[in-house]
């Protein structure tokens, strides 16, 4: 049975609420995992994950093996490396620390083909991937067909947010619950579930809906992702794969102890 290609975006903009495994271990056998238990959606981890690019490209394509849309946080200003996800077959780019319009900007430009960005031309393991056959037909879908999520995580973000949401090209944003508490204690405390994160969380919502953009963050359980689903994002990364074979260890060991 042929895979569906390029459904994140659509089930997005339709309204869909979508769930994503989160994946920082290397392996493409533990992403695809991720995929064929059920995620729609499994974002590869390279920020502070263990992926290298090698490693990124299978992933991508054994997240689409296992019938689930691939995602790749990038790390930190490595606008080069969207445009390779991309080209290697992902449908959503998350990149941190996007603290300004023009970082927005840069961020969309990698992203988007003109007019909206800058993309250059070279989607040919995509193409492949995603079952299309000719190159105009990529090129006109491909800019509806992947998803941009800036990430907030700054004082300076918070402050320019409605220009960033507002940016051509981005489509949404993805809170870092622990990020921004680290930068709105002045590096005093991690603490993801604070006040002053979970009212700025409400403000972004708010500020994306009104945008018609994507509300998404990062969860650290799937109780924490059902409750921001009913708070109106859209777009939830589950727990970690490295955080679920903790847990399932702990509660093994803890029948095997007593």
């Amino acid at each position: 049975m042929a895979i569906p290609a390029f459904t994140l975006a659509k089930r997005l903009h339709a309204g869909e609420t979508v769930y994503s495994g989160w994946c920082g271990l290397p392996y493409p056998l533990v992403a695809e995992t991720l995929a064929r238990d059920g995620f729609s959606a499994v974002a590869i981890e390279s920020q502070h994950g263990l992926w290298d690019v090698a490693g990124i490209l299978h992933g991508i394509a054994a997240v689409r093996q296992g019938g689930a849309a691939p995602l790749v946080r990038v790390p930190l200003n490595d606008f080069a490396l969207v445009s390779r996800a991309l080209d290697f077959g992902a449908e959503g780019i998350i990149a941190p620390m996007i603290n300004t319009p023009a970082d927005a900007k840069a961020f969309a430009n990698a992203a988007k083909f003109p007019p909206v960005g800058e993309r250059s031309w070279g989607p040919h393991r995509a193409m492949t991937l995603g079952g299309v056959a000719d190159m105009p037909t990529y090129l006109r879908e491909a800019n509806d067909n992947i998803i941009t999520l800036a990430m907030i995580e700054t004082r300076t973000a918070l402050a320019n947010f409605e220009a960033i949401i507002a940016t051509p090209g981005i489509d949404g944003f993805f809170l870092g619950p622990s990020d921004l508490s680290i930068a709105l204690s002045d590096g005093k405390t991690v603490d993801p579930l604070s006040k002053e994160v979970e009212g700025h969380l409400d403000t972004m919502i708010a500020g994306a809906q009104k945008a018609k953009k994507i509300p998404g963050a990062y969860c650290h359980s799937a109780e924490r992702a059902a409750a921001l689903a009913k708070r109106g994002c859209r777009f939830l990364a589950v727990s970690s794969d490295l955080s679920m074979l903790r847990a399932g260890a702990a509660a093994a060991l803890k029948v095997i102890k007593g």
